[in-house]
């Protein structure tokens, strides 16, 4: 008598436990880390759209952008490739032509409406690894020359940066930490 007694009280302190009403079922799945108001600061938005309106304005599109290959990925890969620089790690069209095809597989040419030339088929790497990107690398000999010439830039630099000092705040470095502040080691 007495377990009963203690198992109908404790059904019944803890019923509310087990309620539920539609105030919870509505909240199912939302936040409730308050009443603030959510900013909707969306990053694919449209931040500049011409129609041609404002063309020979100094505001239009082409006045502002006048072909500058910083307005599409395709123009910058394209810029960095004729200096002999990878972009996002991909080989140059170059270097790609050196290698066979992954494991050897076919693949074509076509001529799409609207894209224009596209090459369907495996890439041109070196490996599995690389085509899915585990030893790319951006570090090719024109990245190297690259890197020299600005060791060498920054080792002579007479001005540094934003007007300051330059080789002599290089050599202060050097005295300070020992070890130099650019990668390459100038």
């Amino acid at each position: 008598m007495k377990i009963s007694a203690a198992l109908t009280l404790a059904a019944a302190g803890s019923a509310s436990a087990y309620s539920v009403n539609r105030s919870t079922i509505r909240s199912l799945g939302q936040k409730s880390v308050g009443n603030a108001a959510r900013s909707h600061a969306r990053s694919n938005d449209i931040k500049m759209e011409d129609f041609g309106f404002l063309k020979g304005s100094g505001y239009g599109f082409e006045d502002l952008w006048g072909g500058s290959e910083c307005i599409s990925e395709v123009g910058l890969e394209n810029n960095l490739n004729e200096a002999g620089l990878r972009y996002k790690m991909n080989k140059t069209p170059e270097e790609a032509s050196e290698c066979e095809p992954l494991l050897g597989l076919p693949g074509f040419t076509v001529n799409l409406p609207l894209i224009g030339e596209t090459y369907l088929g495996p890439p041109r790497v070196d490996s599995v690894w690389e085509a899915l990107g585990f030893t790319a690398t951006s570090n090719n000999a024109a990245r190297q020359a690259e890197k020299m010439k600005a060791i060498e830039k920054a080792t002579n630099a007479k001005v540094g940066v934003l007007g300051g000092e330059g080789a002599t705040l290089r050599s202060k470095w050097l005295q300070k930490y020992g070890d130099p502040p650019l990668v390459g080691r100038g």
